[in-house]
């Protein structure tokens, strides 16, 4: 559920996580403004993360699951709680993913198509 104006908007994670479950889409996209963007991106254990770098810098932050993060030179175990900023046209990939990973994805700007 997002409540409020186009200038401040309030988000429910349940709420988005359950629209991403309806779709059959990992990334579900809930916020667009021209200088970022917001989305809720979940794979289940043992999946296969197939995302390209982005022209855009972006923060991940995960909810809840584990697995690994591989960016760049850098390699991560994360789960709940951890902070993963990318920068644009790294190429970076979660993989070894132990339990369903929910991950909010903030982009800026806004991510391109």
């Amino acid at each position: 559920t997002c409540v409020g104006s186009q200038k401040v908007r309030f988000f429910e994670t349940k709420s988005i996580e359950r629209q991403r479950a309806r779709s059959v889409k990992a990334h579900l996209e809930f916020l667009r403004d021209s200088s970022m963007s917001a989305g809720l991106y979940v794979l289940a254990a043992g999946s296969e993360d197939q995302q390209s770098p982005h022209n855009e810098d972006e923060l991940y932050y995960v909810i809840r699951g584990k697995g690994r993060m591989r960016a760049g030179s850098e390699d991560q175990l994360v789960g709940p709680g951890s902070l993963i900023y990318i920068a644009a046209e790294v190429e970076h990939r979660f993989y070894d993913i132990e339990d369903e990973l929910a991950v909010l994805v903030f982009f800026a700007p806004a991510e391109t198509t």
